[in-house]
């Protein structure tokens, strides 16, 4: 079974989204995956993902709900074959903690190497659905170009 971590700062609000989209996938076209996310800070550990992702998550058919933020453990390394990070300072602190195979959805969907917005700083709900378009993308074709879906 192939293995993802989707890692952002807090774990609340875009890597959980990714979690969903991705586990959704799977659970659609009977993927052998195993997918998790994970933060690289330690500001939310426990919560719920923030009532604007599990919206727009459940707008599209995804219930993220019952996710609780988790700060990166030492054996993700060797836990998930896929680190998955939001944005170039997220990639840049997995890489600096010593993950390896870490990887930036941006880089994915045609996005060109972009950050995935933080839609936490976005001001009302647009950010998350502007920041759910652009991860739906991105993992799609990660999952292609990775050889993860056919």
């Amino acid at each position: 079974m192939k293995s993802i971590l989707f890692v952002c700062l807090g774990n609340i609000c875009r890597s959980p989204l990714a979690d969903g989209i991705a586990n959704k996938i799977a659970r659609d076209y009977k993927l052998d995956l195993y997918i998790d996310s994970a933060g690289t800070s330690q500001w939310h550990i426990g919560e719920a993902p923030c009532q604007n992702s599990i919206k727009i998550a459940k707008q599209n058919g995804i219930d993220i709900s019952g996710l609780k933020a988790r700060t990166l453990h030492r054996h993700d390394s060797q836990t998930f074959e896929y680190i998955v990070a939001m944005d170039k300072q997220n990639k840049k602190d997995l890489i600096s903690l010593g993950y390896e195979n870490v990887y930036l959805i941006g880089e994915y969907g045609g996005f060109n190497g972009l950050d995935v917005p933080d839609p936490y700083f976005f001001p009302g709900f647009e950010g998350f659905e502007k920041v759910y378009e652009m991860l739906d993308l991105s993992i799609k074709d990660f999952l292609v170009k990775e050889k993860l879906w056919q």
